[in-house]
């Protein structure tokens, strides 16, 4: 049988509805219940209105890894834009201007912040900035050690700042080889170091399931750098990083832990463990 954890923010909010239900007037109730289902809907508007439509965010984000052009495109004629926010899964918070800048395009980088992008240490890394980092890690010690969107070090953002060398002056190459010193001397910029996988990665392989619908499942895929990924069933997410065992961390997120489960030997479930939900998937 397969079993669902249900967690208790869905028992909280069906309790809040349940003692709706029973406290209010049943007259009352139903009336408020038929306005709503009877109040019409502005064809043509986001569901979240006047929130920005949610296609539009993620375009956003995603285009600022690759595609300058199509984020000019959308930036232009709403600058709000520049600071655009997704969450691609389990909490994987990633701004526009954060995805231009652990790829190293620097032109991407330098158009949001013109529109008005909220910078960070690490767009400041990526764009060499030796003294303003310098001056974050002696302010804060151990800031080095936090990572940015999908689970990338300090380090690997100075490190993707050097890709745009044909195109940098020599004093942007002399100060991000500066910085990226900096960071490696400081030994822990790097992150943490997970244990390598020592199995085959292709028994993990496949698509899981937790319930009937389409789209209620995980597909486990390897990336361009051969790491496991977990995602929505059909596309590619987050890298899984071994733990102990088959025990691994998303995006090295300490509150995400992604377990596999065997049968004979082979791979028969996963099991999602986040704060409040305990979600088993089984192989299909």
């Amino acid at each position: 049988m397969k079993a669902h954890h249900i967690s208790r923010r869905a028992l909280v909010k069906s309790s809040i509805f349940g003692v709706l239900a029973v406290s209010v007037p049943s007259v009352l109730y139903a009336t408020n219940i038929q306005e709503l289902e009877n109040k019409p809907i502005k064809e043509g508007l986001p569901n979240r209105y006047p929130g920005i439509d949610d296609d539009v965010v993620s375009e956003v984000v995603d285009k600022s890894h690759f595609d300058l052009d199509r984020v000019r495109q959308l930036v232009d004629k709403r600058p709000e834009l520049s600071r655009a926010t997704w969450d691609w899964g389990f909490g994987d918070w990633e701004s526009a201007i954060g995805a231009a800048s652990h790829v190293g395009r620097r032109d991407i980088i330098t158009y949001l912040l013109s529109k008005g992008a909220k910078a960070n240490i690490f767009t400041f890394a990526t764009l060499g900035a030796y003294e303003a980092i310098k001056s974050m890690v002696e302010f804060y010690p151990g800031i080095q050690e936090n990572y940015g969107p999908h689970g990338i070090s300090l380090l690997e953002h100075a490190q993707a700042g050097s890709r745009m060398q044909a195109k940098m002056t020599s004093n942007e190459i002399s100060d991000s080889k500066k910085l990226i010193n900096y960071l490696e001397g400081l030994g822990n910029a790097s992150g943490t170091k997970f244990p390598e996988l020592t199995v085959d990665k292709e028994i993990f392989l496949g698509d899981y399931k937790y319930g009937d619908g389409t789209h209620e499942g995980f597909s486990v895929k390897l990336n361009m750098r051969k790491m496991l990924t977990l995602g929505a069933i059909g596309k590619f997410g987050g890298a899984l990083y071994k733990v102990k065992g088959y025990e691994f961390r998303y995006n090295k997120f300490p509150s995400v832990s992604i377990s596999f489960q065997f049968e004979n030997d082979k791979v028969k479930s996963l099991t999602v463990k986040e704060p409040e939900l305990t979600l088993v998937a089984y192989k299909i």
